[in-house]
């Protein structure tokens, strides 16, 4: 089994920066492609930032300019980096990723996400 546990999500004032984990465990490989969403109350889940299996980055464009997706392959780890934070970004978010295991089978796995809320 292969799951992913997100950290980081915490209170923060507007224009403030927060730097969001999600770690890979279990049976992992490798991270094929990963993601981040965000849910807001009474909202549809909305992409935030991608890293697709050929390492290509995209932003929703809510937060270009202002978020970065990055990976660390050595540590199964993905993060996401949030500068310039504004009361709309306050939603749980959830990372997304597709793991090859060690048996070299893809696994599509989802974190239980971590609470962003942006506040002065």
């Amino acid at each position: 089994q292969v799951h992913l546990v997100e950290s980081g999500g915490r209170l923060v004032h507007p224009a403030g920066s927060l730097t969001l984990s999600c770690v890979a465990s279990g049976d992992v490989f490798a991270i094929k492609a990963s993601d981040w969403y965000l849910h807001a109350p009474g909202n549809e889940r909305e992409l935030v930032a991608n890293i697709n299996v050929r390492s290509i980055i995209t932003y929703a464009d809510s937060v270009k300019g202002r978020f970065t997706i990055s990976r660390d392959s050595m540590k199964n780890t993905v993060y996401l980096h949030m500068n310039s934070l504004k009361t709309d970004d306050t939603a749980v978010y959830l990372c997304h990723a597709q793991i090859t295991t060690n048996q070299f089978q893809t696994s599509d796995v989802w974190g239980q996400g971590t609470q962003v809320t942006v506040s002065s």
